[in-house]
């Protein structure tokens, strides 16, 4: 519910006269508490400045509608590309993006070969795979349960390639995670619909097949998979991610555990009949993200980001997590490649005693040797290791931690003018909206600010799929009724002038000509902010402007209420009466407005109101009214119609005066 403007006295109650602007509605008392009751609700939420600082709906025009309801979507977009592909049931949809231009979107039908489907859901296509393969689209989908591919040649021409397993699952709600490099293919999807119910990553085109053996992970979640190019050829390494059932079954332990496991891109599978086909090489190890000085544990892995190093250093790629606890709190943390690779080469095995073989568990073999039969048996029967995988960073501590439910996230290294480098994050809630989250690139005297919420659709709706272009600075965001194209630049929704601009600490904004302008479209350098506490302090004007002056006339014993919007949710919001604070309202506040509830007026509450926005040094005042007696009213807005008709008159007969004194 939203909080309605300054209200005027009930119908009841002696009537009120706005001189600027016009009286609004009474407020009745069953709305009165109904507000009351909502603001304290409101605030029993309220969270730290770890949350967003403002709220802002994307109101571009970069939207576009399927026409029909698309639960289960699949979104695949190459950087650079003006276009957009997304798989939906039974059909591809090309969404067109160009500069300057309305969207719009065609379609490709890609309709399952019904056979004998049970029922009206097992009939269905839903599109799960889109990969570009050469100059061709490869599509893959569920196909009424037979798993099959098809290829769109020049965006249009369906070749089919028929059933392929492993490639897309049986079902769209079951868990897939397919990887390609180069000609190989890796899957973690089972290929037989009733056997094969225990979850493998599996290597299903390339040298040999392989997979992972039934023991080694208990129920997994696969949530990412990425190939990593080390130093040696021989030595790439196959990095992927995961959440599984604990193993510990102690009642106060965590239902879930978030892992890492590596592979040897290279592995031949093992000597003997029981490793021939299965990886020998596979090590798993735990993520930690905990905060030991709030002691919260974030234990279940949702999604997984992985941003290389501009210099191209393998062991310098960021890897972002993004956890979960049982409270549905989350926490961002950040790992190194180096760190993970490190942990697999030097840490002891859990549970085994003994000394290791050589070669050790989890190391590549070059000229692709097998693996010998005793390391296989070690790692097999002891796959994780004892050392766990910490964030980076002198803590070892979470980047941040938030009461909201993130979903996915993506990262975007950018430099501000200065040349500063900065990392944002973009994180899907499971309200529907965007956290944009700026982190510094110095590691000595980093940051992190939640910038804002964004709302990326005309229909609020879950997000389905994200996808960031570093080179357009773009989003593409799906939900199940339509695509948003989000500039990753949205400096036109940040208000109150320089100080506003600059209080936001987006790094893609500064000041420059009277507006907050995206640093990619200003010619020259822009003002921005280099110290993250006092952002203000860089506008050449020393304070903001103060709110313009609204008058109302109020008869005595009425009702009123005076509303001040709270568009930072970083700020303290108090209203005055002359010099007393007559109600405060603390960044937990989460409701839009701050409002003052004057139950009785009474002659001393006659006066000026001011509602100030204190955020930590920079003070802004946001609203000014001034309550009127009714009496005192009525007489200024008589004076000024005799002012106004007094002018009017001499403005009417000045002319004639004039042209009589020239004639005379």
């Amino acid at each position: 519910m939203t909080p309605p403007p300054p209200g005027r006295a009930a119908p009841s109650a002696p009537r009120a006269r706005v001189l600027s602007p016009p009286a609004r509605f009474g407020l009745p008392l069953r709305l009165r508490l109904l507000l009351l009751f909502w603001v304290a609700a409101a605030s029993a939420q309220g969270h730290s400045r770890s949350g967003p600082r403002i709220s802002a709906v994307w109101k571009g025009q970069d939207h576009v509608d399927f026409g029909q309801l698309e639960p289960h979507t699949v979104l695949f977009h190459e950087p650079g590309s003006f276009s957009v592909w997304v798989g939906g049931r039974g059909k591809v949809y090309l969404f067109n993006f160009p500069e300057g231009k309305n969207a719009s979107v065609r379609t490709v039908n890609i309709g399952s070969t019904k056979g004998s489907c049970q029922d009206k859901q097992d009939c269905e296509n839903y599109i799960t795979l889109l990969e570009r393969r050469g100059n061709r689209l490869l599509v893959c989908g569920t196909n009424a349960r037979k798993p099959s591919c098809w290829n769109l040649v020049n965006g249009s021409v369906v070749v089919s390639l028929g059933e392929m397993k492993g490639y897309a699952p049986f079902s769209p709600d079951e868990n897939s995670l397919v990887l390609f490099e180069g000609d190989e293919v890796y899957s973690t999807i089972r290929k037989q619909e009733y056997n094969g119910k225990i979850p493998r990553f599996r290597r299903i085109r390339g040298e040999s097949e392989l997979y992972t053996s039934d023991t080694v992970m208990q129920n997994p979640q696969f949530i990412k998979a990425t190939i990593v190019h080390q130093d040696q050829a021989y030595d790439d390494k196959i990095y992927y991610f995961f959440r599984e059932d604990n193993p510990d079954k102690n009642p106060e332990a965590p239902l879930n555990v978030s892992r890492v496991a590596q592979l040897c891109r290279g592995d031949q599978g093992g000597e003997s009949s029981l490793s021939a086909s299965k990886w020998n090489t596979f090590l798993k190890a735990m993520l930690v993200c905990s905060d030991a000085a709030t002691n919260r544990n974030f234990n279940r892995l949702q999604d997984v980001f992985l941003l290389p190093d501009p210099s191209g250093q393998w062991r310098d790629t960021r890897v972002y997590g993004v956890f979960s606890n049982p409270w549905n709190y989350s926490a961002v943390c950040v790992y190194s490649l180096g760190d993970i690779d490190r942990v697999f080469r030097t840490s002891s095995l859990k549970g085994y005693h003994m000394g290791l073989p050589n070669p050790r568990p989890g190391m590549c073999l070059p000229k692709k040797q097998p693996i010998p039969t005793e390391t296989f048996q070690v790692a097999d029967s002891h796959p994780e290791v004892s050392q766990r995988v910490e964030p980076m960073g002198p803590l070892k501590t979470p980047l941040f931690h938030s009461k909201y439910h993130y979903q996915k996230v993506v990262v975007h290294r950018m430099q501000a003018s200065n040349g500063e480098t900065f990392h944002v994050l973009y994180l899907t809630t499971d309200r529907g909206t965007i956290h944009k989250v700026v982190e510094s690139g110095d590691q000595e005297h980093s940051f992190v600010f939640n910038i804002m919420e964004i709302q990326p659709f005309h229909r609020a709706a879950a997000i389905q799929a994200i996808s960031l272009d570093a080179d357009r600075r773009k989003l593409y965001v799906s939900s199940q009724w339509e695509v948003s194209q989000v500039p990753l630049d949205m400096c036109e929704v940040y208000s109150g002038g320089c100080h506003g601009c600059l209080m936001s600490r987006d790094p893609y904004c500064g000041w420059d000509q009277d507006h907050c302008v995206s640093i990619y479209s200003s010619q020259r350098s822009v003002l921005q902010s280099i110290n993250p506490a006092e952002p203000h302090k860089e506008c050449p004007n020393p304070k903001p402007d103060n709110a313009p002056l609204q008058k109302v006339s109020l008869a005595r014993n009425s009702r009123y209420y005076l509303t001040c919007p709270m568009e930072s949710r970083h700020a303290t919001y108090l209203w005055r009466h002359e010099e007393n604070v007559e109600q405060s309202c603390e960044p937990g506040h989460q409701s839009p407005s701050c409002i003052l509830f004057i139950e009785n007026l009474t002659a001393r509450q006659y006066g000026h109101y001011r509602c100030e926005a204190q955020e930590g040094s920079y003070l802004r005042e946001a609203q000014h009214w001034e309550l009127l007696p009714e009496d005192r009213a009525l007489a200024e807005q008589l004076m000024g119609r005799a002012r106004a008709m007094a002018a009017s008159f001499w403005l009417g007969t000045l002319p004639t005066l004039l042209l009589g004194l020239l004639v005379h």
